[in-house]
């Protein structure tokens, strides 16, 4: 079976090999404070390097609410502060670097924000972020971030490394080849995890529904950056496009507009559009995809700042498409992926199909710190959907549900030990429902390790011809996972794009 290589990267999620944050919709800081008539697409951008572009105002300066530091902070607190530094500098027993002690203090204020979007990328991160930027990344290909003090994925890239390896969406890092990453901030843990092309790492994941703890072997490898694909297939007849966009970053749109071009000249009669697995990326590309579908009735997104003041955007368009579009989401679909989801259902009335989004309803800023290279990527905004709805730690909800084969979700097997009568039910479990997902029925999974059970290893084992035993040992479960991941990459058994298609022209 040929199966087209898509890895994905964008600038914003680059974090999982550089050592950025989680993503985020990255828009000017003095966008939504200055007043644009119509507040559609040409609200500016973000440079290559996630920085807003020199010649922004300084919307501090802009808004004549805010003064200086004083303002911001009450002198006795200032003053503590002050002292605290002098004292350590000072007294301390042994000598402090001044520039350590000013990092710390930045980490620690970001760190009492709980939020696990806003990251403070000091000078060596920020290096580490410049270099690696490129045509291709080496990594293992996930988005993630720190949540309640763990390294959690919030997304594997598309037919990535880790996606291949069974990552899923809110899986928790816990070690990284035998190693803890108990007290480490986010980019010590991720330099642990990234690497060279063709090494391998062991992570030690929690998963939601598991008792105990999986190790997941990944092979790092080159991650291009490709966000866009697109196809035609043949639906009763009718011409249907097909694009599928994997994350947003700064030539998304002009990619997407090219090969929309490219379909609509080929005469398709419907459109499908796939973010499942999307983590999101900059605002503005969604902003600009956005324009060729919804109209300017309502509003596609809304800004809300911290005083609770609203900003509606607006598309320029005034015209629908002629042919019926719809939208898949899953799990993975995050940050602008669900902007795009919400405005495509509540300002276009388009059907969503699949499962409900990730739940990611805040907007981050990079802005530089000084002239060292040290950048703060701080949360400024929620968005909301044209309803006013917010949907952080919700998601968006599927108008159309469908849930993948149960095997889609299956874990990965232990290696080191084998599977038979005495193992954990959960284990037991999943090797039944990968079993019963390519046909060699066990009977029941309900962990029970029984005769159906062996049976069904018996047969697998003969049907691949290695060593019948009745128990899932190292070899057994290699083949048992490869076949699992050959099947569900098979269009055949995408019950979610077969829904969309069969709904489509409905």
């Amino acid at each position: 079976m040929n199966v087209k290589k898509r890895y994905v990267a964008l600038l914003m999620v680059v974090s999982m090999f550089l050592g950025a944050a989680a993503t985020y919709a990255g828009v000017q800081l003095a966008e939504f404070r200055s007043d644009v008539a119509d507040k559609s697409s040409d609200n500016g951008s973000v440079t290559q390097n996630g920085e807003s572009p020199t010649d922004t105002d300084d919307p501090v300066e802009e808004d004549p609410q805010e003064g200086g530091l004083e303002d911001l902070l009450p002198s006795e607190e200032f003053s503590k502060i002050l002292q605290a530094y002098s004292l350590i500098s000072e007294e301390f027993v042994h000598d402090m670097d001044s520039t350590d002690l000013v990092e710390g203090a930045i980490e620690g204020m970001v760190e009492k924000l709980e939020d696990p979007y806003s990251v403070y990328m000091d000078k060596e991160t920020m290096e580490q972020f410049a270099d690696s930027i490129g045509s291709s990344f080496e990594g293992i290909g996930a988005e993630v971030s720190m949540v309640e003090g763990k390294v959690t994925i919030v997304a594997p890239f598309k037919e990535s490394p880790a996606e291949k390896a069974g990552l899923k969406p809110n899986d928790q890092i816990i070690s990284v080849d035998g190693e803890s990453l108990e007290g480490l901030n986010l980019f010590d843990a991720v330099n642990k995890i990234r690497g060279e092309k063709g090494t391998t790492v062991t992570l030690e994941v929690l998963r939601a529904g598991v008792s105990e703890p999986l190790e997941i072997d990944v092979v790092r490898d080159e991650i291009p950056i490709e966000t866009v694909y697109s196809e035609i297939k043949e639906v009763d007849g009718k011409k249907t496009g097909v694009i599928e966009i994997t994350s947003f970053s700064e030539k998304t749109a002009q990619e997407f507009s090219t090969q929309l071009k490219e379909l609509e000249d080929q005469g398709i009669e419907g459109l499908v559009i796939d973010v499942r697995g999307n983590p999101g990326g900059l605002f503005t590309t969604v902003q600009d995809i956005v324009q060729h579908f919804i109209t300017n009735e309502k509003p596609y997104v809304q800004i809300e700042d911290r005083n609770g003041k609203v900003d509606k955007y607006f598309s320029k368009n005034s015209k629908p498409k002629d042919y019926p579009v719809n939208i898949l989401i899953n799990e993975g679909s995050a940050s602008a992926s669900e902007i795009l989801a919400a405005a495509f259902r509540e300002a276009g009335n388009f059907e969503l199909i699949g499962t409900t989004s990730f739940g990611k309803g805040t907007v981050q800023q990079t802005i530089p710190l000084g002239d060292d290279g040290s950048t703060l990527k701080l949360t400024l905004f929620k968005w909301l959907t044209p309803e006013g709805n917010w949907i952080h730690e919700k998601g968006v909800e599927p108008t159309i549900k469908v849930e993948q084969p149960e095997y889609f979700y299956s874990n990965p097997i232990p290696k080191d030990e084998v599977v038979n009568e005495q193992s954990s039910e959960d284990k037991v479990k999943n090797v039944q429902i990968m079993l019963k997902g390519i046909g060699f029925t066990p009977g029941n999974t309900d962990g029970k390790f029984d005769n159906g059970t062996k049976k069904a290893i018996e047969d697998f084992q003969r049907d691949q011809g290695l060593d019948v035993t009745g128990e899932v040992n190292k070899e057994t479960a290699v083949k048992l996972e490869d076949t699992i991941v050959e099947m569900a990459r098979d269009p055949k058994n995408d019950l979610q794009m077969k829904k969309a298609l069969e709904v489509l022209f409905q």
